[in-house]
């Protein structure tokens, strides 16, 4: 039993929900998203309270979608309220970045500067060389571009030198020298 797809979603004030068979577009104060549900699940729109209901046998594939639905709808009802953001740190001797247009340049050790091109609804600030913000209305976008610059250069176990999260914690491993 899906203990997340039970879960209500109170609609904060400002948010509007269109449901257009299987499209649904949830608009608020930062920007309007849309995505398409399964109609395994079925969604209840009820003043500022949306529920989701199974529809079926309630066999494996309806259970996992029930709590997958109930979780894309709310992080959709968040992105548009509050959005999303995430924090990368640069950590070596002469890494730095630089968000230039809507291209993002990093400087991490390789003989040629890296560039990665910036999706339209992402912001990616750098405040100092060594910090990256990115930050979005999709919580998917952000997530999958954050990932894509850190695995430009992930961070190694014995210097800890690369691009990580904010709050990562490397595990550092002993070197030969060290019994």
């Amino acid at each position: 039993m899906s203990r997340i797809g039970y879960r209500k979603v109170v609609l904060p004030e400002g948010v509007e929900v269109k449901r257009d068979g299987d499209m649904v577009t949830v608009k608020g104060a930062k920007g309007t998203l849309t995505r398409e549900f399964s109609p395994m699940i079925k969604m209840n729109i009820n003043d500022n309270i949306v529920t989701f209901e199974p529809t079926g046998k309630y066999d494996n594939k309806e259970r996992a979608m029930h709590g997958t639905m109930r979780a894309n709808f709310n992080n959709m009802v968040e992105g548009v309220t509050n959005g999303f953001s995430k924090t990368l740190k640069l950590v070596g001797v002469g890494y730095r970045a630089q968000a230039k247009g809507s291209n993002l340049t990093l400087n991490v050790g390789y003989s040629n500067p890296v560039e990665i091109a910036i999706n339209d609804d992402l912001t990616v600030e750098t405040p100092n060389n060594t910090t990256i913000n990115i930050s979005g209305i999709n919580k998917q976008f952000v997530g999958d571009f954050a990932a894509k610059v850190r695995a430009v250069r992930s961070p190694e176990p014995y210097k800890g030198k690369g691009i990580r999260y904010e709050n990562e914690i490397v595990r550092r491993k002993e070197g030969k020298t060290g019994k």
